[in-house]
């Protein structure tokens, strides 16, 4: 059955067992033999209501009763119109003009598009190079490959093929704050933009840093004339305890990028949201000043309407005081796990716990061990996580509690 199909993130000759599934409904998976998982980690951070929430469904059934797709080049249609006015009006000012995509990785690709012609339409050409971050993920499409961590081993062999980026540590102290500044001074006549996941840093590690830290990168980035992307797409919609998590500051981004909670796990959708600023350097009377970009399914009907629905729980669901509850209970239930020589250190926040573990081990084991306590959770290298359905109720939280213990009993 496996033959032709190609997994990501997947080694094909190595890996000798697949989990079949056969349907999923709230936070449960189930298998094709019948069995169940509890879902640890909402379908890479997806499914922040849960699978089939009835809300979403009937917008989406509605909506493919009416028109499935259609296209945004010169057409516009309700959803895409109805859904970029609510998002703006969740954003922050003067976060005000939204650009459709269908993925995480080509949200990052527009925004960093949009920041070098920028800066071309106010004749700056050569700021064109980015500043990003260690631990950071931006996707697995080449630009936004660029941006992330060249010592992660995923893309580790395109670094050649890859436009050379600056990526630097996230600064702790005074001292590393003024070699930041003294770094950006150097470069700011060929930079572009400083992108970052704010407050969390998901895929390379499930990492923190604080507001504070934000804020002061931030203000050098605005202080030297470089444009500040947030890159949102994990962290959007609940995820920390706040609506976005950039809202956990005082400072908002020139363009933020937000994708997988967007439409609740149901269908993939992307959005760029750049400033008033940003948008209007496009606007003049040369038609090659217009942002050339256009994804296909851009704005598709099908997944604005799931995003609206989704919207719409977050507004009348408690659902960023269940990601808060979600971080006190795994701070409780998780803190005796230091007691294990295994275990380096225990990260919470919002609807995401990780245990850093103080050695690699073999990750193909490690899920096998959690699918046989019931529940699918997949560790990123050295990292055990859980990022769960916000609206996850306690008894399926404790089993993933009682899974993580388990195995690391397992291999302690």
């Amino acid at each position: 059955m496996i033959d032709h199909l190609w997994l990501p993130y997947t080694q094909m000759k190595s890996q000798k067992s697949f989990v079949h599934v056969e349907e999923a409904y709230g936070t449960t998976i189930v298998l094709k033999d019948g069995s169940t998982l509890i879902d640890g980690i909402a379908s890479w951070w997806t499914a922040c209501h849960g699978y089939r929430h009835e809300k979403i469904e009937e917008r989406v059934i509605a909506q493919i009763k009416k028109m499935p797709h259609m296209m945004l080049g010169g057409i516009v249609h309700d959803p895409a119109l109805i859904l970029s006015k609510k998002l703006t009006g969740l954003l922050d000012p003067p976060l005000e003009h939204v650009f459709f995509s269908e993925s995480g990785s080509v949200s990052v690709e527009i925004a960093m598009k949009m920041a070098i012609q920028y800066f071309q339409n106010y004749k700056q050409p050569d700021k064109k190079k980015f500043i990003s971050f260690y631990n950071g993920y931006h996707g697995d499409t080449f630009a936004a490959m660029s941006v992330c961590d060249p010592n992660e081993g995923m893309h580790a062999r395109f670094n050649d093929s890859l436009i050379k980026q600056y990526v630097l540590n996230i600064p702790s102290s005074d001292s590393e704050f003024n070699d930041l500044e003294n770094f950006i001074k150097n470069v700011t006549d060929h930079t572009a933009a400083i992108i970052i996941e704010p407050i969390l840093q998901a895929a390379g590690g499930m990492k923190l840093h604080d507001a504070d830290t934000l804020e002061r990168i931030v203000r050098l980035a605005k202080k030297h004339n470089l444009i500040v992307i947030f890159d949102e797409i994990a962290t959007g919609f609940g995820r920390t305890g706040k609506l976005f998590a950039y809202q956990h500051t005082n400072i908002v981004p020139d363009i933020i990028t937000l994708s997988k909670a967007l439409t609740g796990g149901t269908l993939p959708l992307a959005a760029t949201v750049a400033s008033k600023k940003i948008y209007e350097s496009f606007l003049t009377e040369d038609y090659e000043d217009a942002f050339m970009h256009g994804p296909t399914y851009c704005g598709n009907p099908l997944a604005c309407s799931a995003a609206l629905a989704s919207i719409e729980l977050f507004e009348e669901q408690p659902r960023l005081e269940q990601a808060k509850e979600i971080e006190s209970f795994c701070k409780a239930s998780l803190s005796h796990l230091l007691n294990y020589s295994i275990v380096k250190e225990i990260r919470c926040m919002g609807a995401m716990a990780a245990i850093e573990l103080s050695r690699p081990t073999d990750l193909i084991q490690l899920r096998a061990y959690f699918v046989g306590e019931g529940v699918w959770i997949r560790p990123l290298n050295s990292v055990i996580y859980i990022m769960p359905s916000l609206n996850i109720d306690k008894s399926s939280l404790e089993k993933l509690i009682k899974a993580i213990e388990k195995t690391i009993q397992k291999i302690n």
